[in-house]
């Protein structure tokens, strides 16, 4: 959270302080807005090329003094990113819309100021520009959502070697700090008698890197319980199935899933949703030695199902089981799993849209609506049990992979499925934690993607607690 210069500064209340104004504009409304501008102030406007578009920018001189333009779609209904552009393209200072109030673009416009300064200095930067609006009780929900985004950022973005297992153990223990919640930890060779499979898929990692299964709960115990889950694969070489060196090269980001569920119970316990917290991360390393698990082994797994390994490369989906095994022993309202899971999803979606799977149609509604609202829009794929006949084996209860091609980020949720307590309402993302492209507000590397869309259902569904 550390590199998003100072996020609590970014955007603050406006309380009459000197800033600069900001008037946003359309291409259809840029004609009239130019009619009582001097004539050196248009042909400022011309020499920047500024037609209104989205995404243009401007300054124009104004006197001893300037002010900025931006071109968006729609001036009365801003998105999360329409000032996202201003963000990235002014000088630093102190910024006011000429007219109305940010409301949403208060996110991409700290967003956009996001920097990942862990291993150089970013000597580009200008210093912060800040944002002022008239809506105070807009501002701490929107900075809480912008450090949930940087902690995603930050954590995919950081390589391997200082994000591993127990990198991801020390995220959980200051949040359990943070907010007074309570952290169990199962690790290394004590993981094979209650998680098998994160067990063995993690045990070919070095001592530095040694699986484990990092479990935190907050809040009242008569609440309705929610649990999150996230696959905290801090590198996956594919095992002894192993990836091309192109497959492997952007595998610090298979914790994503770990990374999502993280910033999730942040926001959670942050906000004092009115929910008894169950967050569950198995975090290994799936490495190549002597000692690792082989494709055509039989696994136990904590459910007691067994699993032929069809595939030592579909490992998530196996560590992912132990952990939505154990949540449903609570039995709790919701469970969530994110996980950057399968190639499929992003075969069939594309980068930037989380695949969305559910048991019940309502739940499945209500992230598709919240992720609309919130700009963080997710996509349904079906959880088609006629397709569960492929993960057949004839050794055992279950193959973790099939071999016809087809469907398989939805073969790859019916995995899963098998683990999760009957009854209980589900949701699978297969997420891909990760930006290929920089669009304005999200710059390339560590994304997180279905994040705000279940964090705005959640609020929905449960709200916060009294007082």
């Amino acid at each position: 959270m550390g590199n998003m210069t100072d996020k609590h500064a970014l955007i603050q209340p406006d309380r009459g302080q000197k800033s600069i104004p900001i008037h946003l504009v359309t291409k259809d409304s840029l004609a009239d807005w130019l009619k009582p501008l001097s004539a050196t102030q248009r042909a400022a406007l011309e020499a920047q090329k500024f037609t209104g578009a989205k995404g243009e920018t401007a300054i124009v001189p104004d006197g001893d003094a300037w002010f900025a333009v931006g071109g968006v779609g729609d001036p009365a209904a801003l998105s999360s990113w329409c000032l996202a552009r201003l963000a990235e393209a002014l000088p630093a200072g102190t910024y006011a819309l000429a007219q109305g109030e940010p409301g949403k673009a208060l996110l991409g416009w700290q967003t956009a100021q996001y920097r990942f300064t862990r291993y150089r200095e970013d000597k580009d930067a200008t210093g912060p520009r800040i944002l002022l609006t008239k809506d105070a009780k807009a501002i701490d929900p929107a900075r809480a959502e912008a450090a949930a985004i940087a902690k995603v950022r930050d954590l995919v973005n950081t390589p391997a070697e200082d994000m591993g297992p127990s990198d991801l153990e020390a995220e959980a223990e200051a949040l359990a700090k943070a907010y007074r919640a309570e952290l169990n930890v199962v690790r290394g060779d004590t993981l094979h008698r209650d998680y098998p499979m994160v067990h063995a898929v993690g045990r070919a990692a070095s001592r530095h890197h040694a699986p484990r299964l990092i479990e935190l709960t907050w809040g009242d115990p008569k609440a309705p319980r929610v649990a999150i889950v996230g696959k905290g694969v801090c590198f996956d070489s594919g095992g002894l199935d192993i990836k091309p060196a192109s497959a492997m090269l952007l595998m610090k980001k298979d914790m994503g899933g770990a990374a999502h569920a993280l910033a999730l119970a942040g926001l959670v316990m942050g906000a004092g949703l009115n929910v008894h917290l169950h967050l569950l991360v198995p975090a290994v390393e799936n490495a190549v030695a002597g000692n690792a698990f082989r494709p055509g082994d039989v696994l136990k797994s904590r459910k007691g199902l067994s699993v032929e390994i069809g595939n030592t490369d579909a490992e998530g989906r196996l560590v992912l089981a132990d952990a939505l095994a154990r949540a449903s022993e609570e039995t709790p309202d919701l469970i969530v799993d994110f996980a950057t899971l399968t190639g499929a999803a992003r075969v069939a979606l594309g980068p930037d849209l989380p695949a969305l799977f559910t048991r019940r149609d309502e739940t499945a509604g209500a992230l598709v609506a919240a992720g609309r609202a919130s700009g963080d829009e997710v996509w349904r794929l079906p959880l088609h049990d006629g397709y569960a006949e492929w993960l057949k084996s004839d050794i055992a209860d279950t193959n973790n992979t099939h071999s016809n091609g087809f469907a398989g980020a939805t073969v790859a949720a019916l995995f899963l499925d098998r683990f999760v307590g009957d009854g209980i309402d589900w949701v699978h993302f297969d997420t891909y934690a990760w930006r290929q492209t920089a669009k304005p507000g999200r710059p390339k590397g560590g994304e997180a993607l279905g994040l705000r869309a279940t964090w705005h259902m959640l609020q929905e569904r449960y709200g916060q607690l009294d007082g």
